[in-house]
């Protein structure tokens, strides 16, 4: 006999299977000795009460031998000589949707204007040192794009746009943890996806597919509103039957590459704010209802959201045990992020607080067009960069002072490697986003006892949650309506927002391209 049965059980007796088996029998009124197999589905907190549980979804096996467990694998055809599609970026959009043509019977030939991951690392180590930018190798540029080097969360809502579930056993099958396909709020780490991402190149090379580094798109190569091919730093032509366009949401000259070749664009609503920190152990101890994190719990999340002035306020990539991180890709800027280790093991807890930006906000930005947000997005992060200290370091303040308005005397311990410098951003970020961000963090401190603290603090500024600029695409065929065989693709192009819904639209484009070419 085989059963699913869900069952809550208190943090000690869901650690181990010696623990739960008892209360699994209990459930099914049968002896433990008749178990022949248990096996996680599902895992999840639920920290609502004082009583923290874990709630299990489970797979039984009753009187009868266990069935064997299925081996997760993909096997990658030989495309070394089949029908060439180009993908623009090696993210996650474009990483997943050269996976997906290889199953399709096509050969991508991925453009990647920054280095592969071994070199990355070795710019971002460099960016610590000298606090000076690549502006094509950094935080959001290069192989696997941002998600490699920021946390590596795997949690999506966009369950309508495709098979997320596919995309969490791929990321397995190239060397993620299975812990992936049973939490409920997946985790990979930044310490664990460069190896991956590599693997997943490894699987497109073998596979007869083509990667190519250092290569900036410089132009598109267009004829009777078709496109043929790329121009490669300048001086290099690519031709191909279709391209997709998975650049990400930071790749701003591609975005005035299309601008000023009269391609059809869209401004869009998009959030800014900053981001914040706190230590690890207040969050814990907020959300666990104790002083001590259990021993048997991970460290704490959470997920803010308010409408304050009919538009919202929220939290976003939220980092438990994390970093952040200097996410700037030119010079004079200051732009942050966040990320976490797999073990999730530092001593401060940081996210994104961002506030909803919205078309009427971008007036004073109207004589640039579609790129109103875009410029908008430049003009905040330049005064983050001025308000600052030398270079990478940048402007902080207490929360507290923040919503009292208030210079911050001193400044707390932080995660930020490069340094923060006191600097009263409730003045000099624009009125609407910290306006909002005080009323939103009242309000967030009435939800959470103790979350409005001057322990924590606010760091300029976090402008990256979403392109300001959409790349306009059919619904049906996911081509830009006005050039045949460009496809627009993922968090750059509007379409996504994270490493499994940027997959799974990688993945979609994919498999429209099959349908013509």
């Amino acid at each position: 006999m085989q059963k699913t049965i869900n069952i809550i059980l208190s943090l000690e007796q869901a650690s181990k299977e010696e623990f739960y088996k008892p209360f699994v029998a209990e459930k099914l009124e049968i002896e433990p000795s008749e178990i022949t197999l248990i096996r996680v589905i599902n895992r999840s907190i639920d920290a609502r009460s004082r009583d923290v549980k874990i709630n299990l979804r489970l797979f039984v096996v009753i009187n009868e031998p266990a069935p064997k467990e299925e081996e997760i694998v993909f096997k990658y055809q030989d495309v070394s000589n089949k029908t060439e599609i180009i993908i623009i970026g090696a993210g996650p959009a474009g990483l997943f949707a050269a996976l997906r043509l290889i199953e399709l019977g096509y050969k991508p030939i991925i453009i990647e204007r920054g280095k592969q991951v071994a070199e990355r690392k070795k710019d971002i180590a460099l960016l610590y040192k000298e606090q000076d930018v690549n502006p094509d190798s950094n935080y959001c540029f290069g192989e696997g794009g941002a998600g490699t080097f920021s946390d590596g969360k795997l949690f999506t809502r966009s369950k309508k746009r495709g098979n997320s579930q596919k995309i969490l056993e791929v990321l397995k099958f190239h060397g993620a943890n299975e812990n992936i396909l049973i939490d409920s709020h997946p985790h990979v780490g930044t310490d664990k996806l460069p190896d991956i991402i590599e693997n997943i190149r490894e699987t497109i090379i073998n596979a007869g597919g083509e990667v190519h580094f250092n290569s900036r798109v410089t132009d598109f190569i267009i004829e009777d509103d078709q496109i043929k091919g790329v121009e490669i730093n300048t001086d290099l032509k690519i031709t191909a039957k279709a391209v997709i366009l998975a650049t990400g949401h930071s790749a701003r000259d591609i975005y005035e590459l299309l601008h000023k070749k009269d391609i059809l664009l869209q401004a869009k609503p998009f959030a800014m704010g900053v981001r914040i920190e706190h230590p690890q152990s207040l969050i814990d101890s907020i959300q666990y209802h104790s002083k001590k994190r259990s021993e048997y719990l991970p460290a704490a999340t959470y997920n803010l959201v308010r409408q304050i002035n009919n538009r919202g306020v929220y939290s976003f990539c939220m980092c438990p045990g994390g970093f952040v991180v200097p996410a700037s890709t030119s010079p004079n800027e200051m732009v942050v992020n966040g990320m976490s280790p797999s073990a999730r093991n530092s001593k401060f807890a940081n996210s994104a607080m961002v506030v909803e930006i919205r078309l009427d906000d971008l007036k004073e930005y109207q004589e640039y067009g579609e790129l109103a947000g875009l410029k908008f997005q430049q003009h905040v992060e330049n005064l983050a960069f001025l308000n600052g200290g030398h270079k990478l370091i940048a402007p902080a303040q207490r929360m507290d002072d923040f919503v009292n308005k208030k210079v911050s005397a001193s400044l707390p311990e932080t995660s930020y490697i490069p340094g923060i410098v006191s600097s009263p951003l409730h003045f000099w970020l624009p009125e609407n986003i910290s306006k909002n961000l005080q009323q939103g963090f009242k309000q967030f401190g009435k939800r959470m006892r103790n979350f409005l603290t001057n322990e924590a603090v606010i760091i300029g500024v976090e402008s990256r949650t979403s392109s300001p600029v959409r790349i306009p695409r059919d619904k049906e065929t996911l081509q830009h309506p006005q050039i045949k065989g460009l496809y627009p693709c993922g968090e750059g192009a509007g379409y996504a927002g994270g490493i499994v819904s940027s997959a799974v639209d990688g993945e979609n484009c994919a498999e429209k391209i099959a349908l013509v070419f």
